[in-house]
């Protein structure tokens, strides 16, 4: 299969008008009239709520705008200086497995962070990215997907340079873990950077996708 299009967003994308925008695409992906994406966003600040969202782990309901959401997964953070990243998948196509998917994101992920020089690695019974701060292990990348007729859609946000003080209005997906950033962990990255990287081993994404 080809490699999906691939698209930067610029400036700051509205919470709202990504969904709608996913929305059609995944759309158009099952009706064969659009090839599949990998869409690349930054928001203003917002709190998500996946569908297994307590309501008490919204600590600060009006500190930003919150949105409810049907990706899997609990309340995360989205905003500037994070680099998230919508997925578009035909995984009829690419084989029905949908573990094996969120366990190719997690290594995408993780080959990505290498090449910027931090070393990641996932936690059993955790879905994420984490790696060792000064503190010991906290989470780097968050994932939560959705798949509408074997079209996948959501995907992963990567903590580039966010303001980590804005994850203290949630229980980030449910874990009492701390989170951090590329620029916490001293490393001068930019968005431009974690793309390039996410580019690179796009491939190794999606030929482990392939059925067997």
């Amino acid at each position: 299969m080809p490699l999906p299009e691939w698209r930067v967003a610029p400036g700051l994308t509205p919470y709202p008008e990504a969904v709608a925008t996913m929305e059609d695409r995944v759309a158009a992906i099952r009706a064969g009239t659009a090839p599949e994406l990998v869409w690349l966003v930054e928001h203003p600040p917002l709190y998500s709520a996946g569908t297994s969202a307590e309501p008490h782990e919204l600590l600060s309901p009006d500190r930003f705008p919150v949105f409810a959401t049907g990706r899997g997964g609990k309340y995360t953070y989205h905003g500037p200086g994070q680099r998230t990243a919508y997925v578009m998948l035909d995984l009829d196509a690419r084989g029905r497995d949908l573990r094996r998917y969120v366990a190719g994101l997690e290594a995408w992920i993780i080959a990505a962070l290498a090449d910027l020089g931090v070393a990641a690695r996932v936690i059993p019974g955790k879905i994420g990215v984490w790696t060792d701060d000064a503190g010991g292990p906290a989470k780097i990348a968050a994932i939560g997907v959705r798949v509408r007729r074997w079209v996948s859609y959501h995907g992963l946000a990567i903590n580039v340079a966010p303001d980590l003080a804005h994850f203290d209005g949630i229980v980030p997906c449910g874990l009492s873990d701390p989170v951090t950033s590329l620029t916490a962990l001293g490393r001068a990255a930019t968005l431009g950077d974690v793309d390039d990287a996410l580019a690179r081993h796009l491939p190794a994404l999606l030929a482990g996708l392939v059925r067997g």
